[in-house]
C-alpha cells in the first residue's frame, strides 16, 4: 500500500515535476511475467525515477548500508527503502554475490520485475563501467528476458555527493528485451556468464551513448583514491622552497 502511495501520490508526481522525464521504449517492459531490467547507474535519483515511470512494481537490489544507518535517521531511511521495494544486499565478503543472486531469484520466481545495476555501484564520473556477472547468472537460472535501460542526464541532475538535485530534464530509455535461452543450463560456465553480461552492457551502452571503461567501477574508484593519497603524501614530504635572495 505504501509503495503505491509513494509512486502515485507522493514521490512519483514530485519526480515527474522536478525532472520532466522523457520516456522512450517503455513498451519493451513486459506487462506481466518475470523479467530483469538492467540499467546504468549515474545518480542516487535513479533508485526512484525508474520505478516512478514503470507501470508495474519493480524491486531493486540495494546496498545494505541504506538499511543499517544509526539513529532515527537510519531507521527512517531503512523504512523508506523497504517501502519503496528495495531489498538490502551485503556487498562485502565472499558470499555477497551469491546472496544478491538468491535475493534476485526469489523476486523472479514470484513472476515479478527485478531491477539491477550490473556495474554494482554508481558511476563517479559519468562513464559506463564493466558489468558484474550476477545479472547473467540470474537471467540464465530464472530463464527470463533482460530489458536494457539507460538513464540519461541524471548524473548532471544529481552528481555524486550532491543531496539536492538540480532541476534538469532527464531521459529514461528502454531497449528491446534480450533473450538468452540459447544458454540455458550453462549458468555455471564463467565464459558464458561473461559473454551474457558483456552483451547486456553493450546494449546499455548503445542506449546511453556513454564512454565505456572495461574495468570495474569499484576498482577504478579505489585506484583513483590511492593515487590521490600518494599525491597528497608526496606533497607533504616535498621540501619547502624559499625564494632566492639577491646578492649584495
Amino acid at each position: 500500500m505504501f509503495y503505491l502511495l509513494l509512486k502515485h501520490v507522493i514521490l512519483g508526481p514530485l519526480l515527474r515535476l522536478m525532472f520532466r522525464p522523457r520516456i522512450e521504449g517503455l513498451e519493451h517492459v513486459p506487462d506481466s511475467g518475470a523479467a530483469i531490467v538492467a540499467g546504468n547507474h549515474l545518480s542516487f535519483s535513479d533508485h526512484f525515477l525508474m520505478p516512478a515511470i514503470i507501470k508495474r512494481r519493480i524491486t531493486f537490489l540495494a546496498k545494505a548500508e541504506y538499511f543499517t544507518g544509526p539513529g532515527l535517521k537510519g531507521r527512517l531511511t531503512a523504512a523508506f527503502f523497504r517501502s519503496a521495494g528495495q531489498i538490502p544486499v551485503d556487498r562485502s565478503g565472499k558470499e555477497a554475490g551469491q546472496a544478491a543472486i538468491r535475493e534476485g531469484l526469489g523476486v523472479l520466481r514470484k513472476g515479478e520485475l527485478l531491477g539491477i545495476y550490473p556495474e554494482g555501484t554508481r558511476s563517479h564520473d559519468g562513464r559506463l563501467y564493466k558489468g558484474k556477472v550476477g545479472v547473467a547468472a540470474m537471467a540464465l537460472k530464472a530463464q527470463v528476458p533482460v530489458v536494457p535501460c539507460a538513464m540519461i542526464g541524471t548524473f548532471e541532475a544529481q552528481p555524486p555527493g550532491q543531496k539536492v538535485p538540480n532541476l534538469k530534464r532527464v531521459t529514461i530509455r528502454f531497449g528491446e528485451p534480450l533473450d538468452f535461452s540459447r544458454y540455458v543450463g550453462m549458468d555455471g560456465e564463467k565464459a558464458v556468464l561473461r559473454a551474457v553480461t558483456d552483451e547486456i552492457m553493450y546494449a546499455i551502452l548503445g542506449l546511453s551513448g556513454q564512454e565505456y571503461v572495461d574495468k570495474y567501477a569499484a576498482v577504478v574508484k579505489a585506484e583513483e583514491a590511492a593515487e590521490a593519497e600518494r599525491e597528497r603524501a608526496a606533497a607533504g614530504k616535498e621540501p619547502r622552497r624559499f625564494p632566492k635572495l639577491p646578492l649584495s
